[in-house]
This record gives structure tokens, sequence and C-alpha cells, in this order.
């Protein structure tokens, strides 16, 4: 951008940095979204209804599937086992991983976990295809079910006996016997950062047509369409360009979204077998078993330091839970592992994990994805180390943190961290929390033996964003074209699903191009129409795909420069946009100009662009949380969740915000309420939502905000990540907060969630 460019941004004022509405909401809130649900009565006449049979256990050789009865029922058109299918199974999530572990599209001679696909019913008719699911009859024979994640490790029960183990991924470290000689305190925990249902508003769904060209057309709510399309031709074995992935409207996704599960398969497969459009829109209840889980890891932490807070010494094991079959749970410790030390300046580390499969629903990812894992575990040995030697959290925390950089750290985890500021992060919290006051609020409440006691939690940490959904350094793609009428449209490899993209990249293209926003489209989801795209998650999608509308936007204006040079006879570089007019003028001759639109009308005026960033981002916050716990019942309430998420410059606070609050809401909800369980036998007893609690506005407080930018040099627009930070940051701090209220009677952990239960429980112990 020229100088004078600069100086005419600096006097009109810029859109960015305002709080724009979401331009998205108006329709949803008048004609309402176009689900797959939606498909059949718009797009899909005559499509079938797809009801899939679940196994009921979790370990067991399938001897007979008989379909005849429900062949026989009223409104059946067909009915398809494993026997059926001429497809190989779904490929483990990555290319190294033991092929023994992959996941046949319906269960092949065993089931590996409660709501296993085993058999697909098509009907006329949605609710008869449920009746009919009932009527399929399938002979188990039992097997051992492994639930427990030590019991996994040892293997002395072998889910893929071809695979020799139940180990899927590992990374060893051999444990030195003097690694903490040099420490006076050192303490030790085994803590369990429980598995949780994502639970989108919008459960799963798909529906596949295959055209007279021979192509196949899957609308499956997705968080990448480009991604989606790589899973079904591999589960399909079909060529790429015979598959064409669209993305209707997205109901929450989460992380557990991304390409595609065993049952888009199967509904592809079975449009081709029946002839028919087939579309599938599972239950709640199924949901609840059948998609991916999150979390799910038994962490064993051991911190060593000096009696003056100094920690010298941190050590980490983490047994991941996969679950049944290698999806992409089994990767989730790498990233734990590289976050591990969090913003602490910890002299030696000693790193380590298992990732086992159990005869439980598959674990994938969910809002953070291995970084809230690591964070949780840094946070919460932080705290033992200070409740050890009886300092207070908060100045152990101050004490321990890497000093305040611009230029890229290399942590001991081995992450390159791109900028921070985490001493001011944690003082600003501190400051806006009144944490000295609290402190005294909760001595006296002590001093008073009260019933009801105040707790009060620090978390500060740092997590990673935007790193490369595929090989090579992150990017992303958008082309921009302007039209005759004015108007613009953008192509985006993003994948919004809530985030407000549409708004947010007709900010950026606006702010170049002077265009209002509201005559500016965003398209995304289409593989025809954007073949290539990194989708939405590890919140990349501004740093990159914003970064990319940006770029492109800014290469359209020199191509439009000149077109206008020949037109106006000047040269390009005498040309600058005209904001007002959406277009371009004269240096120094007002009224000498030529609109975008006028360039569009006898050649098309567009440009396509791959932005890449020359790695990921670091954005890092600090946190605090206070609860009130009565001491009688083990009740805890949130009273108050304070948060610094610095995410770099930021685009448009209201959006932030919103990403914050969710964030936040999930986070708190993780140390409160959530957690999947399953009995011995590997039976899921958290099936539905009146079992499995999901938090509400009941459960949380008006969150209070604390403001930080702290920009990257990563991407033109100083922007990192912001969608997971809240997630991050909350579950340590309320969780902290939760023990710290009962931690003068002796309590020193408590495992998430803390329910009331137990909280009671954890004081009647030490009472007793």
């Amino acid at each position: 951008m020229t100088t004078v460019e600069q100086a005419s941004d600096a006097i009109r004022g810029s859109i960015l940095g305002t709080r724009v509405r979401r331009t998205e909401d108006p329709g949803f809130l008048t004609t309402g979204a176009v689900y797959t649900e939606d498909l059949v009565d718009e797009r899909l006449t005559g499509a079938l209804r797809a009801t899939f049979v679940r196994s009921p256990v979790a370990h067991a050789r399938i001897v007979s599937i008989d379909t005849s009865g429900a062949q026989a029922a009223s409104g059946v058109v067909a009915v398809y086992t494993a026997q059926d299918l001429d497809t190989p199974p779904q490929p483990p999530a990555m290319p190294f991983f033991d092929p023994a572990f992959s996941q046949p599209l319906l269960a092949d001679g065993v089931v590996q976990f409660v709501g296993q696909p085993v058999a697909i019913v098509l009907t006329d008719d949605r609710y008869a295809g449920e009746d009919a699911a009932e009527l399929v009859d399938v002979d188990y024979d039992p097997l051992p079910a492994v639930v427990d994640l030590k019991q996994a490790l040892a293997g002395e029960t072998l889910l893929f006996p071809d695979a020799g183990t139940n180990v899927v991924m590992n990374q060893a470290a051999e444990p030195a016997e003097d690694f903490f000689a040099d420490c006076a305190v050192v303490v030790s925990r085994e803590i369990v950062n429980q598995r949780v249902a994502v639970a989108p508003l919008e459960v799963r769904s798909a529906a596949a047509a295959w055209g007279e060209d021979g192509r196949l057309t899957v609308w499956v709510p997705n968080q990448g369409a480009q991604g989606s399309k790589r899973a079904v031709v591999g589960m399909l074995g079909l060529p790429e360009e015979q598959v064409r992935i669209i993305t209707p409207a997205v109901g929450g996704a989460f992380g557990a979204k991304f390409g595609a599960d065993p049952e888009v398969g199967v509904v592809g497969w079975a449009a081709r077998r029946a002839g028919r459009p087939v579309t599938w829109v599972e239950t709640r209840s199924e949901n609840m078993v059948a998609m991916t889980h999150g979390r799910g890891q038994l962490q064993t932490l051991t911190i060593g330091g000096d009696a003056d807070g100094t920690v010298k010494a941190y050590r980490l094991h983490v047994i991941q839970d996969s679950g049944a079959f290698a999806r992409m749970g089994v990767v989730l410790p790498t990233l734990t592992l590289l976050m591990a030390p969090g913003v602490y300046d910890i002299p030696k580390l000693e790193l380590a994990f298992d990732s086992v499969v159990t005869n439980t629903t598959p674990v994938g990812a969910y809002r953070g994805a291995g970084r809230p894992e690591a964070t949780a575990a840094i946070e919460r040995a932080m705290d033992l180390f200070a409740a050890e030697i009886g300092m207070d959290p908060a100045l152990v925390r101050e004490k321990n943190l890497l000093p305040p950089f611009t230029e890229p750290h290399t942590s001991g985890g081995g992450a390159l961290y791109d900028s921070g500021d985490y001493p001011m992060a944690l003082r600003k919290v501190l400051e806006a929390a009144d944490y000295d006051g609290l402190r005294r609020e909760q001595a006296a409440r002590r001093d008073r033996g009260e019933t009801v006691q105040l707790g009060i939690g620090v978390s500060v940490y740092v997590e990673i964003t935007g790193a490369g959904m595929e090989s090579g350094d992150p990017h992303e793609n958008a082309t921009v074209e302007i039209h005759p009428d004015g108007s613009a449209t953008i192509l985006t490899g993003t994948s919004p699903h809530g985030q407000g993209h549409s708004t947010v990249w007709a900010m950026l293209a606006s702010e170049e191009f002077g265009i209002p926003i509201d005559k500016i489209t965003v398209k995304w989801g289409d593989t025809d129409l954007i073949p290539e795209g990194g989708g939405t998650g590890g919140s990349r999608s501004l740093q990159q795909g914003g970064a990319a509308v940006r770029q492109a936007s800014r290469e359209l204006i020199e191509l439009a420069k000149t077109r206008a040079a020949d037109v106006l006879e000047v040269d390009p570089g005498d040309l600058v946009v005209d904001h007002g007019a959406a277009g371009l003028t004269v240096v120094g001759a007002p009224g000498t100009g030529v609109s975008f639109a006028s360039l569009a009308e006898n050649e098309r005026l567009f440009v396509r662009s791959v932005f890449t960033a020359p790695g990921a981002t670091y954005p890092f916050g600090a946190h605090v949380a206070v609860v009130e716990v009565d001491t009688e019942t083990g009740k805890a309430t949130l009273q108050r969740l304070i948060a610094l998420d610095d995410a770099g410059t930021i685009m448009n606070p209201l959006l932030a915000e919103g990403q914050r609050h969710g964030g936040l809401a999930q986070g708190a909800a993780q140390a409160l309420l959530e957690e999947v369980l399953y009995d011995p036998d590997g039976n899921p007893t958290t099936t539905t939502l009146a079992d499995y609690p999901i938090v509400s506005i009941t459960e949380v407080p008006s969150f209070e905000l604390v403001a930080s930018e702290t920009p990257t040099t990563y991407n033109s627009l100083g922007a990192k990540g912001i969608g997971e930070a809240g997630t991050i940051g909350a579950t340590p701090a309320v969780q902290s907060a939760v023990i710290d209220a009962v931690a003068h009677l002796g309590v020193r952990h408590i495992d998430m969630p803390t329910t009331s239960f137990r909280v009671w429980r954890a004081i009647n112990e030490v009472r007793s």
C-alpha cells in the first residue's frame, strides 16, 4: 500500500475493528437456513430415508444377521449389511497408523463399541425405518470389553489381534532417576481429563444422490467440504472428479464434523445401490453414542522445584483414550506434549504418551483438541506445587512465567511461539478481578467458619492456532471478483458454521474497495466451485482465510489499476483507490477516475490468491474464576469468570466476544458438569441430555472480558485465533476455584467434573 493510500485510510477511518453486526443473522431469523433435513422437500424429491442398526454391546463377534423380518416390513425398500458392501474400511486418521485399526463402514465380523453401525435400513418414511431397524436380528457372541485405560495399555485383551497391541501411537521417554534430584519439593498426582460429548445443536446427517453423468453429490454438514470429499473418495474408492460435496447449513461442529464419518460413506453407497437419493439424520441418542467424543486423557504429572516457588522440572505422561478405532483422538496427545510447559520457563521437561484403543465411542477433535488438556495439566501442577510450599498460586505462576517477547521463542515442548506477554496478561486479569480483595473476602469467610466458602482459581495459558491442516506451511485460498453491477463475490476455502466469516470477509473486502458489505457475497462449501481449501478448525480461519481475502483484494486492485491506466491513459502508479466511489482515481486530480464495476464490464475482474503463513500463531491469556461452594452439600456455583484472551488484532469485537463467550461456557461446563460415562462392560450410561448435563445460562454468570491485543507478524492482519481460547483457559481456572474453596479443609485435588457428590465426598474424606 502506498503512502498516499495509507494517509487516505487514516482520514476516512476504517470499518475494521468496529462492532459490525453479523450479516448472516437476518436470513437465519427470517427465512431460515437450509439444513440437510430440509433438502428432502426442497431438492431431493423421492429420497429414501436411512436408519442405522447399531450395536447394543461393546465388544462381540457377530454370529449372524437376519434381515428378513425388516425386509418384509411395510415401507422398507432395502436392508444392507457389511456383506453387501464392496467398499474398503475407513482408513485410520494418519497413514502411518497400523491399518489393522481401520474401521469398516458397517461392522464386519466384530463390533467394537456400543453404537457402531451394523446395518442400514432404507425406507420411504423415516419413522418406518426406526420400527424396521428393530426387526433386524443380530446374534452377538460377547467378548471381553476393555474400558479402563490402564487395562488397555497392559494389553491382556487385544481389540485388534492382528495389530498385536492396543497402543496405536506413542512417544516414549525413559524416566531419569535423578530428574528431580535438585528439587527441594516434588509433587505427583494422577488426574483425569474426562471424556466429553461434543453434542452440537444439529446432530449428524447426510444426503446423497447420483446424477445421470455418473457423479455422486453428497450434502453433509462439515467443517471443510474439501476434507469431506477426500474422506468420501477414500471410503467409496471413487475418482476425485466423480464426487461433489456441498455443505448445507451447519448447526454446530466444535471439531467433530471434519472429514466424513463411516455413515456418510454408507449413505453414498446405498444411494447408488438403491438407485434413488438417500438421506440420513440421526437421533440425539445416536449422536451421544456414535459421534466422536472429545478429551479422554489420564494424566500422571510430577512437578518439582524449590521452596521459594521456582519450578525446575516437570514430568507428564498421558494415556489417551482413542476409543474403538484410530480416529483423530490418537494424535491429540502430540499437541498436549507440544504445549505441555505452557507459558512457563521450566528448565527440564520429560514428556511421554500412549494412545490406546478401548471398546468405547471413537475420540476425535473437540474445541481445543489436545491443547486444553495440556493447560489443564500444567495449571493443576502449578496449584499442587503452590499448595505444597504454602505460596499463593498466582505468585507461583508469576515467578515462573516466560518474560515478554516479540521475536519467536522456542518452548521446552518444541513449539515456536510467535509473540507473547504473559506477565501482562496475568497482571491485568488479577487487577480486573480485584484478586487481593477476593483473597481478603475468602479469609474472612474462613475465619467465620461459614457454610458457603469462596474459591478463587487462576490460569494462564498459551495455545497453538492456525497450524498446517495439511502438509507444508499453513495456507488458504480466496477468490475475489467484482461484477459490472458493482457487487462483489468472495470464494473462500474456509467453512463457517457460526463464526461470522461472511461478515468479516465482507468487511475486509469493503475496506479495500469501498464496496458496501451488503453488496458483497461470500461463498464456500462446494467442491465444484472451490476445489481446494483447509476448512475451519484449529482457530485458523481469520489468520489464513481472512488474510487470503485481503491479499486477493489487494492483488485485484493492482489488476484494476493496470486496466484503468489504459482507460485513463495514465501510469498505474498514479492511481489510488477512491473508496467513496468504489473505484480508482488519479492522484491530485479529483473527478478523474473509473469505478471497479466499469472495469468489469468487458472482461471479468477477479483474482484467485493463496496466502501462506510462515507458521502457526500462539494466542495467550489469563483467567480468574470465582466460585462459591456449599460445604454441607458440595454444590459449587460459578459466580464470576474474568477472562483476558489475547488473539492479536481484532477485526470485529462483537464476533470475537461471541467466540470467547462460547468457549468460556464450554470450558466451565467441563470443569463443573460434563462427563461421558461407561460401565465396566462398555455400556454408555450418559446417552441422553437427561443423563448428560449440558451447560445453560443458569450455570454460568455474565462473563467479564478484559481486552488485550498483541499482534502477530505472521499475517497482514496481525490476527491470531480466538475460537478455542476461552475453552482452554476457563476449564483449569474453574476447577482450581472449586478446589480452592475447600482447600483450607485439607482437600488438595478433585477430578473433573467437580459435581456436588465429588466435592462432598472430598470434604468428608479429609474430615474422616
